[in-house]
């Protein structure tokens, strides 16, 4: 494959070169050589960052997306994932989405209840006295 010059490679992945210089540090991705003091990349660096955005996206921490690809190498066409770990996230989203689905439709309920107050609406009350039994975890995350 192509060698593609750091510059290049920060401007199609749309990150700064002092980003790939962190991700290099931390093992996410590898250079398979310098031209002068410049990093050379293979282009697969290319799939390896897309999948490290993807990951970011997903609310991994760069420490686990680094777990999860397994070490970065010169030229890395394959990579093996952590399908398990990925798995969790996969259902840990899920659970967001529902309880972010549940809190939109309660919202949009209060702002269109036509119970004199929001205190006499039975759905409301029934809202607050849920609200009371979500953790504090529960809480953070929405």
């Amino acid at each position: 494959m192509k060698s593609l010059d750091i510059a290049d490679v920060a401007r199609h992945a749309g990150v700064k070169p002092s980003a790939l210089r962190y991700y290099e540090s931390l093992g996410l991705i590898a250079a398979d050589s310098r031209k002068g003091l410049r990093r050379q990349y293979d282009a697969s660096v290319l799939d390896r960052l897309a999948l490290i955005a993807l990951g970011q996206r997903a609310g991994f921490s760069l420490q686990e997306i680094a777990e999860t690809l397994g070490p970065a190498t010169q030229a890395q066409v394959e990579f093996e994932l952590d399908r398990n770990r990925i798995t969790e996230r996969a259902d840990e989203v899920d659970r967001h989405i529902r309880a972010l689905t549940l809190l939109a439709r309660a919202l949009r309920h209060v702002a269109t209840c036509q119970a004199p107050s929001h205190a006499e609406c039975p759905s409301f009350r029934k809202m607050m006295a849920e609200a009371l039994k979500w953790s504090g975890k529960d809480r953070q995350k929405i």
